[in-house]
């Protein structure tokens, strides 16, 4: 520092004494008691100016996960090939493939893989010391571009001195390399070496991926939604954009009548109660006798479920076909009462239970009338079809509890709001799960939301404040009635972020036959996102730069094996659905899509079907993956590059401030 004028100068910095606001002042002393002296200061000024030129670390993108919780698990357990891409760049030209595949499927699943290449070894000390050290390489291949301090806070408690230790001195400096073998002869000889090899794998998948983003639809379809919710409340650094079938389960832990009945529905269609019955022990007992009492003489035909799914009933489709009329039949009244309280939805050529000729068996849809393929109606009134029978009502009142009160999906859900959101703005990337809603000539769409019309980031701003009210504000109250039912709304509303089409054609599926009926509609976003001016437009109503900015979004499967390209709008867009779902692959070809920012640029990994984790394990069965580069860089990314380096260049600033303050005596330094 020095001084120039009247004004004092550190480094770029110049300030004048009287600069220093009452305001400010009260600031920087707080301030102060984190770093209460010249030395503290300057020392984490050094330290951040230091991290802000380190490469950015890698991001992860993944979308629609739809219970699949094996082939996720496996993504993240091998970095979607990043790490199988480490051990070939460390060995490529000393392993041979299968040895480097041993290698990596031991990073992948340590502890099943430990087992049982410990059976094959006829030196297992020596097999210890090879992989210990090819293990060591590795881990200092993936810590490279973080900081010390930051490697150290990953590390597990039990042996982090001596894992910093060998990555950050072995092979580096050779006058202690007798120092770093004794370690490793060390570990091997009081049997620590399998708990040591545990850990450095765990070290190294947790190092892969620096940030994970999930761009919606946790839930539905596949078995394990549950287990995927466990696992990334354990991960370091996540964020959740919701789509569709999140807020739809979240409807269901709020109360929501309609999104309860949507929820079971679901998993009766698709014979998958597995999430329900095991996952979070809700029991289906109430609901399967009173379908017993009022469809047992019916054969439920139209609701015989899908092959597969598990669940406690799951070998019995005949009762779940009853459970599943059951519950359609309760979703079509709950939903019609939910739209008569909201004309403003626009959707009141939805409630069809009232279109309905009972005598006859048709319905009036539009001006057309249609033969029902199901007219077996024993609950329904005809004089008032969304009237709930006083069974139903008791179904229902004991399935709302039974959501409601349950522990493991409440705090699922509340990590959901806590991680997640309706959209995030992060390094420049927009994301959210499904769409922008847009008119038919391409302007912004939206919904009337307490009195006021919003479209665009207003709407989806808005629409996020209301669902944390349904789920927050005091039960009973006018904020957690509205917000609990606008989770339905985002379920399957024309105008819904989440949803994207014109309708949800549930009834149409089950009770006619004209297939054409079935066709839901894409909203306009899908037609005028192809091309970039849209693209442009949208990230402008989010305050990005076209120039440098992209859309991530995912809820629509990209049909690969048809030739579609899910890199749209000149580059500004990637969906990144690739149908992680079993139920999808045989429509896109492939089996998910993993989007990876690192510092050098952005690729799309595209994912096999992957066979399963005992295959992984036993037979080294990886993901195999077809990467597609999205955007290369001209400079390569660091850490001021990105919205923590922003963010530490302001924390940079401030104790800039803060030092000078010392230093011009206008705060106390504390030691």
């Amino acid at each position: 520092m020095h001084q120039e004028n009247g004004e004092y100068r550190i480094k770029d910095m110049t300030v004048n004494e009287s600069e220093f606001t009452e305001e400010e002042l009260k600031y920087l002393t707080l301030l102060s008691r984190s770093f209460p002296s010249i030395q503290a200061a300057s020392t984490e000024i050094i330290n951040l100016q230091a991290i802000l030129d380190l490469p950015k670390g890698t991001e992860h993108f993944l979308s629609d996960l739809h219970g699949e919780y094996e082939a996720f698990s496996h993504m993240l357990r091998n970095a979607s090939g990043v790490i199988k891409t480490k051990v070939d760049e460390s060995f490529g030209t000393t392993l041979g493939e299968t040895e480097r595949k041993t290698l990596a499927t031991l990073i992948y699943y340590p502890q099943q893989k430990l087992e049982l290449l410990k059976q094959e070894q006829t030196d297992l000390k020596d097999w210890y010391r090879v992989t210990l050290y090819r293990l060591i390489e590795v881990c200092r291949q993936v810590s490279s571009k973080y900081t010390r301090s930051k490697v150290r806070k990953a590390l597990p408690k039990d042996f982090a001195y001596v894992i910093d230790e060998l990555i950050h001195g072995f092979q580096h400096m050779p006058d202690q390399n007798a120092y770093y073998d004794k370690m490793i002869e060390t570990i091997i000889e009081i049997g620590r070496a399998d708990a040591f090899i545990i850990a450095l794998c765990e070290l190294i998948t947790r190092l892969s991926i620096d940030k994970l983003h999930i761009i919606g639809d946790i839930y539905d379809r596949g078995p394990g939604a549950h287990m995927i919710l466990d696992e990334l409340m354990r991960y370091h650094d996540v964020d959740i954009q919701w789509g569709n079938h999140d807020i739809l389960w979240m409807g269901a832990a709020a109360g929501n009548p309609a999104c309860i009945a949507g929820v079971i529905r679901i998993c009766c269609r698709y014979n998958n109660l597995d999430t329900l019955e095991d996952g979070y022990g809700i029991s289906l007992r109430p609901l399967a006798m009173f379908a017993q009492e009022m469809y047992g003489q019916d054969p439920c035909s139209v609701f015989w479920p899908s092959s597969g799914g598990g669940g406690a009933i799951a070998n019995d489709p005949a009762s779940i076909s009853k459970i599943h009329k059951a519950i359609t039949i309760l979703q079509l009244k709950a939903e019609g009462q939910l739209l008569a309280r909201h004309p403003e939805y626009g959707m009141q050529d939805r409630i069809l239970l009232t279109k309905i000729n009972y005598e006859e068996g048709t319905v009036t849809l539009g001006e057309g009338k249609y033969k029902l393929k199901d007219t077996l109606f024993p609950t329904i009134d005809p004089k008032d079809p969304l009237k709930m029978h006083p069974e139903e009502e008791e179904t229902m009142r004991q399935l709302i509890r039974a959501f409601m009160n349950n522990s493991k999906l409440q705090e699922h859900v509340r990590f959901l709001f806590s991680r997640g959101s309706m959209y995030k703005i992060v390094n420049s990337n927009l994301l959210y799960h499904g769409c922008i809603p847009l008119h038919e000539d391409g302007g912004f769409a939206g919904i009337t939301l307490h009195g006021n019309y919003l479209t665009g980031r207003p709407l989806l701003d808005g629409l996020e404040q209301t669902v944390r009210k349904g789920y927050f504000a005091p039960e009973g109250s006018r904020e957690q009635i509205e917000g609990r039912d606008i989770f339905w709304y985002l379920w399957c509303g024309p105008y819904s972020p989440l949803f994207g089409k014109n309708r949800m054609t549930t009834f149409e599926r089950y009770f006619l036959e004209e297939k054409e009926l079935t066709d839901e509609g894409k909203n306009s976003y899908y037609k005028y996102v192809e091309t970039e001016p849209m693209c442009d437009q949208i990230l402008e109503e989010f305050g990005l730069s076209p120039e440098e900015s992209h859309i991530i979004n995912g809820h629509v499967p990209v049909k690969v094996k048809k030739g579609e390209n899910p890199v749209k709008g000149g580059g500004k867009l990637l969906i990144i659905d690739g149908g992680l779902s079993k139920a999808y692959h045989h429509q896109t070809g492939i089996a998910g899509y993993t989007l990876i920012s690192n510092s050098h640029g952005m690729y799309l990994a595209a994912h096999e079907p992957f066979d399963s984790t005992a295959s992984a394990i036993r037979e080294e069965k990886d993901i195999h993956s077809k990467t597609i580069e999205v955007k290369r860089y001209l400079n390569r990314k660091l850490v001021r590059d990105t919205d923590d380096g922003h963010l530490l260049g302001r924390q940079s600033d401030d104790l800039k401030r803060l030092l000078l303050a010392y230093r011009l005596g206008k705060i106390k330094q504390l030691v």
